[in-house]
């Protein structure tokens, strides 16, 4: 049977075996789709004559995390107590949003190598359409340091609501819900690589704004800079603690902001600060990002597209009894 919990109990719910989870996506899914992933992109490096650092402290750490979140999820894979249940679907999530995040800013480098031209023309008459003025935005924030600093760790943000989504999901027993966040998460991220493949751009920051720049958001101007050299074959190595995601259409953020808040909201505990942080994100997208609006209509469509086959995946699971 279920037994209620609450947020940071005293004692974390029993183990498996005391709650059932219909729907609950097969971890060794999960592992073969990560594992091709993997394939996908060293096949993309190797074929683009790129290759990561080995040496560098960045590829050490991830690698050391990597080896941890493996070797917990093997050592408690029969938990015998609540404690080592949460280590063990704590190690196995976290393991792999990390793992999919990395994986997908590694992507973009060879991807953006092969890209020819860029849509910022289209973008920005999409803008036009919808009635969105970016320059406006961006000299709002430029001439206000608080409005950089609230939108800094707005943006920022991505990395900490998942962080509380998994966390709440380990501890609450809730291995559905958490596989199905990142399903959709991966699902969402190809979905943008693949259409990054063919809808590359660099951003409205450097084609609409013309002279110095008073404010350089958090995403500068990564895509203006290192498009360029990839298409040039100037840049083969990869310094992972160095990557720059170079997506800007569909935008990766967008898509993210609406996962989380698809993830958050049957999370009773965690609806308010979820939906905050992925609004607050949201809205400093345009400007941190250096993203169009259009570029968020298309990340939030991909984060639906994600959902929709992830909940049908889900519904097929449960009838089948699974």
């Amino acid at each position: 049977m279920n037994r209620p919990t609450t947020f940071f109990p005293l004692s974390a719910p029993l183990y498996p075996g005391s709650t059932a989870q219909p729907g609950l996506i097969p971890g060794r899914w999960l592992v073969l789709g990560f594992a091709f992933s993997a394939l996908c992109v060293g096949s993309l490096l190797w074929d683009a004559g790129m290759t990561i650092r080995p040496r560098t402290p960045s590829t050490l750490i991830f690698s050391m995390f990597a080896a941890l979140a493996i070797g917990l999820r093997y050592a408690m894979r029969t938990p015998a107590s609540p404690a080592q249940r949460v280590a063990r679907d704590l190690s196995e999530s976290v393991g792999l949003f990390t793992g999919i995040a990395l994986l997908g800013a590694v992507a973009t480098y060879p991807l953006a190598a092969d890209t020819r031209g860029s849509i910022d023309p289209l973008l920005q008459q999409i803008d036009v359409a919808l009635r969105f003025d970016w320059l406006a935005w961006y000299r709002a924030v430029a001439a206000h340091r608080s409005l950089q600093l609230l939108g800094t760790a707005a943006y920022q943000s991505i990395f900490v609501t998942p962080a509380l989504i998994l966390g709440y999901c380990a501890w609450a027993d809730k291995r559905t819900e958490a596989r199905a966040f990142i399903a959709s998460f991966w699902v969402a991220a190809v979905l943008c690589l693949l259409l990054f493949r063919y809808l590359p751009a660099v951003g409205p920051l450097a084609t609409l704004w013309h002279g110095p720049v008073p404010y350089l958001p958090e995403s500068a101007l990564y895509e203006a800079e290192l498009i360029p050299q990839l298409r040039a074959h100037a840049l083969l190595e990869i310094d992972l603690g160095s990557l720059r995601g170079l997506v800007s259409a569909p935008s990766f953020h967008t898509a993210s902001a609406v996962l989380y808040i698809a993830a958050g909201w049957p999370l009773l505990r965690l609806r308010g600060p979820v939906v905050v942080l992925s609004t607050a994100m949201l809205l400093a997208t345009p400007v941190e990002g250096t993203h169009y609006l259009a570029d968020m209509v298309a990340g939030a469509a991909v984060a639906g597209v994600a959902l929709t086959l992830v909940a049908m995946v889900r519904r097929h699971l449960a009838a089948r009894g699974r």
